[in-house]
């Protein structure tokens, strides 16, 4: 019988979308890294047709932008256009945990104890690696807000801030408080506290902001005395 994945799904064109926005989010890539088409197709074992269609979806998006003589690079995102997005990130994730807790059922109930249970262990532990933990949470909060166009526009948001707010976990004890906030939004959204999973929310967006501003403050120190 013939098992079928996710990975088996995706045409090329969307693998190597996702290929090239990974190492951009990781850091593999940085700001000002040249894209070459040619070098991509062959090292990838793919013709330059995807790789180009990937390279202009990933310039709408604002990861990549096409200099005169140069060619496709890696954007520089200004700090201010990191600030908006956790701005506009700040709405609209306070407004999916409302929805959550409004129109929480049993199935999606069940997803966030499980999860809650799972925080609650990894708290316990010494471990101190949190990120894919931390995107498995924003992803079942945005699913049970059962909004399709929010879910959209969210998972872009934060694909397009990922790479920025995980330099705010530099910041000492901020992964585990963020998993504790993490963990008190899910308990008030399977208490079905509607305002209290919002108000969380708006403040663990705000906090993730401060941690991401301290800690590229301390870069700059850091490099403005060496």
């Amino acid at each position: 019988m013939t098992s079928w994945t996710e990975e088996s799904l995706l045409s090329i064109r969307e693998r190597a979308y996702r290929h090239l926005k990974n190492l951009i989010l990781e850091g593999e890539l940085k700001t000002g890294d040249r894209l070459i088409e040619r070098e991509l197709a062959e090292k990838l074992n793919i013709s330059r047709t995807p790789i180009r269609e990937a390279l202009f979806r990933l310039e709408s998006q604002g990861f990549v932008k096409t200099i005169p003589r140069k060619g496709v690079i890696v954007a520089d995102i200004s700090e201010k256009e990191i600030l908006e997005t956790f701005t506009i990130l700040s709405s609209l994730e306070s407004l999916a945990a409302k929805l959550a807790a409004q129109k929480l059922d049993d199935a999606t109930e069940k997803k966030f104890k499980e999860c809650i249970e799972r925080v609650e262990e990894q708290l316990k532990s010494t471990e101190t690696d949190y990120a894919e933990l931390h995107s498995e949470l924003n992803y079942l909060l945005y699913s049970a807000a059962k909004n399709s166009k929010l879910y959209e526009i969210l998972g872009g948001l934060t694909d397009y801030i990922r790479a920025f707010a995980k330099r705010g976990f530099k910041k000492e004890g901020w992964p585990r408080q963020s998993m504790e906030e993490h963990l008190a939004i899910m308990k008030a959204i399977c208490n079905r506290e509607v305002e209290m999973a919002e108000y969380l929310t708006k403040i663990h967006i705000e906090n993730s902001k401060n941690a991401y501003i301290e800690a590229t403050t301390g870069e700059k120190e850091v490099s403005t005395t060496i």
